[in-house]
């Protein structure tokens, strides 16, 4: 449920070009949700906002032939809250990332979104997991 809730307020900053401040703020009110859930949806947010430029440009250079700007908006900002989780959050394992991700395209998007999102999400991973291989070796 968190993710929802990320999603929908990335969605209303991108293409609704509302503040972060109003969309965080609207997410708090939401008092049919846990404690829990709240905290990291605003997690999620604040994350993506504040790394948005760093995540944009690791799903640009992953996402062969595609600009941001020629993806759906949904796709778009599934792929930076899923970008943030494998960017920024260590503690989240991939695959849950990737999964949660495909799942929102899923629902929330086209019928081929699940494969472009889950695509360019293994792309990310793979050359991340190669990076950091390549820094570690002596």
């Amino acid at each position: 449920m968190s993710r929802e809730l990320a999603l929908r307020a990335l969605f209303q900053t991108d293409v609704g070009r509302s503040a972060v401040e109003e969309v965080v703020s609207s997410c708090q009110a939401q008092d049919h949700h846990s404690q829990e859930t709240l905290e990291f949806a605003q997690e999620l947010i604040v994350g993506t906002i504040e790394h948005r430029e760093r995540i944009d440009r690791a799903i640009e250079k992953y996402a062969r032939d595609w600009t941001l700007d020629r993806m759906a908006n949904v796709d778009r900002n599934i792929l930076r809250l899923a970008s943030f989780e494998l960017l920024y959050l260590p503690e989240v394992p991939p695959g849950v990332s990737v999964d949660e991700a495909v799942e929102l395209a899923k629902r929330y998007s086209t019928a081929e979104s699940g494969r472009f999102v889950n695509g360019i999400l293994g792309n990310l991973i793979r050359n991340l997991e190669k990076e950091l291989a390549e820094q570690e070796a002596p």
